[in-house]
């Protein structure tokens, strides 16, 4: 699979390991941590075979760099008592829309304690979550990317769906273009610095619903960058 799973501030080695040991017997290769609670989690006994996916695991300070060579963003919630921004499908289905997915995908599974953060959302298109019979309560992590994984990995008789011409812009590239957005919200006075925080995040997820494609970036970078020009001369 070209599938990255990547664990936001993750507290337990123990759930880290067992994540790994699921990767590894679901045909998952590629793991990455962001700032993880225990730095020794690279040693968690839970790992079992999968002992070298662990220690291969890339560490990355922030959700936007752990994510910025991937096309595809899926964040995993549990819901609880969380208004939610984004389109939110069942495990399933989600597991079918990564299947089609074209590039890398990234799937995203927040804290034990706390789950992804409004700020780690706003970097995904789109969440998957597990089906419970108490909707308030989460998984344990491992058993969350278990679950996740089999779906993912699990093959229907469904005839294959063609895929799109053009492959989808990387994370990296969205955010690039995210940024010059708000840098231009920000000259044009557009976007107030009280609810600085909560503007970024509705311009994030609104360029992830565009669906840009690699083709496209150059003309959205070249289109910013002309606004971001202008603005600086009418400032003079």
């Amino acid at each position: 699979m070209n599938l990255v799973v990547i664990l936001v501030s993750p507290r337990n080695p123990l759930n880290i390991g067992a994540a790994a040991r699921a990767m590894q017997n679901l045909g998952c290769q590629t793991l990455r941590v962001v700032n993880p609670y225990h730095v020794a989690f690279r040693e968690a006994v839970s790992a079992v075979s999968a002992a070298p996916l662990l220690k291969a695991a890339q560490e990355y300070p922030t959700v936007s760099e752990a994510v910025a060579d991937c096309s595809v963003v899926v964040g995993t919630t549990s819901i609880g008592h969380r208004e939610l921004q984004h389109p939110l499908l069942l495990v399933e289905p989600g597991a079918k829309l990564i299947r089609k997915a074209r590039g890398k995908a990234a799937l995203l599974f927040g804290s034990e304690k706390f789950g992804l953060s409004n700020d780690d959302l706003s970097h995904c298109q789109w969440l998957m979550r597990i089906p419970t019979v108490d909707q308030s309560r989460s998984m344990n992590l491992g058993q969350a990317v278990a679950v996740c994984l089999y779906e993912i990995a699990r093959r229907d008789k469904a005839k294959p769906i063609s895929m799109e011409k053009y492959k989808p812009a990387t994370m990296g590239q969205i955010e690039q273009i995210t940024q010059m957005l708000l840098d231009a919200g920000r000259r044009s006075g557009y976007v107030n610095p009280v609810v600085g925080t909560s503007t970024e995040n509705k311009v994030r997820r609104m360029v992830r619903r565009l669906h840009i494609t690699g083709r496209d970036v150059s003309m959205w970078l070249g289109i910013l960058r002309q606004v971001l020009w202008k603005l600086e001369g009418n400032s003079k």
